[in-house]
């Protein structure tokens, strides 16, 4: 018998090795419950992901929603730093960050879906109606359009992001109107956070290097002519090397352009801006 040939595990380049699976569980575990019914997990009185990412990252309870300065910050950690986890809207934390940065060190969580599926519930009885099979949610690049709205913040030295990658079930209500109730009026019921899949440590603007692929700029288009233009390529290049769907390309070129990233050209190649690496 010849022998088996071994599968290789590829570690996600996201996976930085921070991750606490036990933790996670515990944190789980804590908000969702064993035997909790999933019909009634929308009835906390904050959303599910807040309130697991909040326990993951810190499980004392005392740390948590703490009065700082007229403000409330979801963790008041023993080291007198401030931890502020936000789905969505980063916009929102403007007023806190403005408040919070001047005197500690504040670390934002973006929690996002890197697979998700979506299970359709009967607002009137509760039950399945219909369960959706896993797929991307085009993670982490949904980031960059939460980011960006607090981009005048990033360079503080102060601010840390880290962006937990997970994969989520979403539960929505069959409020619509249509035959099969799902095209009109539907809602998002709540999202129940499953397995981790990485973390995203973001302390300085370098680290947003990590988003760039390496070998970038050795198969552009834009270095077939001249040579010295072989660290060159365009923004669609960029976005078919990285993988970054269209509709946040102009986020991630933006965002790393005001970190001193990304230098866009004054010129372009048919419809594309012509880019360089600034690092």
């Amino acid at each position: 018998m010849g022998k088996r040939k071994v599968t290789e595990i590829k570690k996600s380049p996201y996976d930085t090795g921070t991750l606490d699976n036990e933790l996670w569980e515990a944190a789980r575990q804590k908000v969702i419950g064993i035997d909790r019914q999933r019909f009634q997990i929308g009835t906390l009185s904050e959303k599910t992901v807040h309130a697991v990412v909040k326990n993951y990252y810190e499980p004392d309870e005392d740390h948590q929603e703490i009065p700082i300065e007229g403000k409330c910050a979801d963790i008041y950690t023993a080291d007198e730093k401030i931890i502020e986890i936000q789905t969505r809207s980063f916009s929102r934390l403007k007023d806190k960050l403005d408040v919070f940065l001047p005197l500690y060190d504040v670390t934002v969580i973006l929690p996002l879906p890197d697979k998700k599926r979506i299970i359709w519930i009967d607002p009137d009885t509760g039950e399945e109606a219909s369960v959706g099979s896993y797929r991307s949610a085009l993670a982490p690049w949904p980031a960059f359009k939460e980011i960006y709205s607090i981009r005048d913040y990033l360079c503080n030295p102060h601010l840390h992001v880290k962006i937990l990658l997970m994969n989520m079930t979403e539960y929505k209500l069959l409020s619509g109107r249509s035959k099969d109730r799902k095209r009109f009026g539907a809602e998002r019921f709540d999202r129940i956070p499953e397995e981790l899949t990485g973390e995203i440590i973001l302390n300085e603007p370098k680290d947003y290097m990590l988003f760039l692929p390496e070998n970038l700029s050795a198969n552009n288009k834009a270095s077939d002519e001249d040579s010295s233009n072989a660290d060159i390529y365009t923004s669609a290049e960029l976005a078919s090397s990285a993988g970054i769907p269209k509709q946040y390309l102009s986020y991630v070129t933006g965002l790393l352009r005001l970190l001193g990233i990304l230098e866009r050209l004054p010129k372009k190649q048919g419809r594309n801006w012509l880019y360089r690496n600034k690092y």
